[in-house]
């Protein structure tokens, strides 16, 4: 069995092959992080418009214009690296599966999960990330109240954990390919339930938002995902985040065990493109 450290030395080989790769049409690598840092400031401009008709989203949420940035930067922080990391992969495991390119995959001495799911990287999402944190920094300097050490410390932790679950329900999705052949639909579904991971989860209120809070919470926990490192710089104060912070890291374990689990159970059903 291969060692960690055999897996990040080949993880770091196949992240220079990418830039590689995107440096060798500089063209259209430069058009592609223009596009990503256009979006994400429309996208900013959009909340930044929006302020100026409220102070505050939600009566006493303290979510107000500059606690909101900050949620903002840590969307922008978890969706880029995803977006960087796994989803060019797994958009393209379904052509894998019919074009037998994961025959290839299998006969390698690493794990093929791993393999799958980084065999590309997406270097243009760096301006995404970048944008975010600045950001994240001119936020935080207009708060009143500054968040201690500690909660800075386990902000790159939950960015971490927030990624888990996003990459557990892309690559059970991506999974599905095995055995539906083409899962264009059900990967579609990946982006409808992940919109939800974007508004804090005080809008999520009432006949509708309730239920919608629960679903999104405790079943397909996207509510947890951009929330829980967001409170912890821009509700510092906040008394739910002890219980919402534990919850956060059961939820992330049990996401990659379920997705390893559907990724694991496909693979058994698949059949060579040889055979």
């Amino acid at each position: 069995m291969s060692s960690p450290a055999h897996y990040a030395s080949v993880f770091g080989t196949l992240a220079k092959n990418s830039l590689i790769r995107e440096l060798t049409f500089r063209g259209n690598f430069v058009i592609e992080c223009i596009s990503s840092l256009s979006w994400v400031i429309m996208n900013f401009g959009f909340y930044w418009l929006v302020f100026q008709y409220t102070p505050m989203i939600g009566a006493d949420s303290g979510w107000g214009k500059y606690q909101f940035f900050i949620f903002v930067a840590t969307t922008h922080f978890i969706n880029s690296l995803v977006e960087m990391f796994f989803m060019p992969n797994t958009e393209e495991f379904s052509e894998l599966v019919r074009g037998g390119g994961l025959d290839f995959a299998l006969t390698k001495p690493l794990d093929t999960q791993f393999l799958v799911s980084v065999s590309k990287i997406d270097w243009s999402g760096v301006t995404t990330f970048l944008f975010a944190l600045v950001l994240l920094v001119a936020s935080l300097a207009k708060l009143d109240t500054v968040p201690s050490w500690w909660q800075f410390a386990l902000y790159p932790v939950y960015i971490i954990s927030g990624v888990g679950i996003m990459y557990s329900l892309m690559i059970s999705l991506s999974a599905s390919s095995i055995w539906l052949g083409r899962n264009q639909s059900l990967y579609d579904f990946w982006f409808y339930i992940t919109n939800f991971s974007r508004y804090p989860k005080e809008i999520f209120t009432g006949v509708v938002g309730d239920p919608l809070r629960i679903v999104c919470t405790f079943i397909i926990p996207v509510l947890v995902v951009v929330n829980v490192p967001a409170r912890l710089l821009a509700l510092p104060d906040d008394s739910t985040q002890l219980w919402l912070a534990g919850y956060a890291l059961l939820a992330t374990g049990v996401s990659l065990l379920v997705s390893r689990w559907i990724f694991q159970r496909a693979l058994l059903s698949y059949r060579s493109a040889s055979s």
